[in-house]
């Protein structure tokens, strides 16, 4: 995983315990999950798909906002028991990698300090982030299913652990890319002396970019 993170880094800079199960069967998170699964996937595969840039924003934003139902039912979700509480902290963390795709991109998208073939690269960037992540969460769907049945509730535990640790890494690696691909908007704007109007177009509460 590591040595994907690295590659997509240098490559854009360069251009349930059965008790748990049966909590989440009263909020039928089986649903929400996939649905969150399928949004992702569309998302990713709008990514790859189209070819002019703004056209696959505006589709991939379509996507995330039809999709977006799900994350925000499964956040309302509460009482959970503690493992049912890391699979829905899990699956969440790929519906912030999504947002976070979505929210800063459309910012980028309207970042003169960027060129057409920097976006489209930034882009691939985000749809390889989220891949990897939400190839995690199918990992993650088996394991609340019945097919799983045969793990016990330390071999299921460790495996939602796992997933939940590396479904983390990604989230915390989009950060950091997002914020990454700003600082250089910021430096190239330092040098046209535009800095407040990029510090403007990102935010700029308590926010290092760098």
């Amino acid at each position: 995983m590591k040595k994907t993170m690295l590659l997509v880094c240098t490559a854009i800079m360069l251009a349930v315990a059965p008790s748990a199960k049966a909590q989440f069967v009263v909020t039928d998170p089986g649903n929400l999950i996939s649905g969150i699964l399928n949004s992702a996937n569309e998302i990713v595969q709008t990514s790859s798909t189209v070819s002019n840039v703004i056209k696959n924003f505006e589709q991939v934003k379509k996507v995330y906002d039809q999709g977006k139902e799900y994350y925000d039912k499964l956040k309302a979700v509460n009482n959970l028991v503690k493992d049912a509480r890391k699979v829905q902290q899990t699956v969440l963390l790929v519906g912030d990698v999504s947002e976070m795709y979505v929210k800063n991109f459309g910012k980028m998208m309207n970042d003169p300090n960027f060129t057409p073939q920097e976006l489209s690269a930034i882009a691939n960037g985000y749809s390889v982030l989220l891949n990897e992540s939400t190839e995690l969460l199918k990992e993650l769907k088996q394991i609340i299913t019945s097919s799983s049945l045969s793990l016990n509730d330390k071999e299921r535990m460790d495996v939602i652990d796992k997933v939940y640790n590396e479904v983390k890494d990604y989230h915390n690696l989009v950060r950091y890319y997002t914020n990454k691909n700003i600082s250089v908007s910021i430096l190239r704007a330092k040098k046209q002396n535009s800095t407040k109007r990029v510090l403007e177009l990102y935010g700029t509460a308590e926010q290092k970019y760098w």
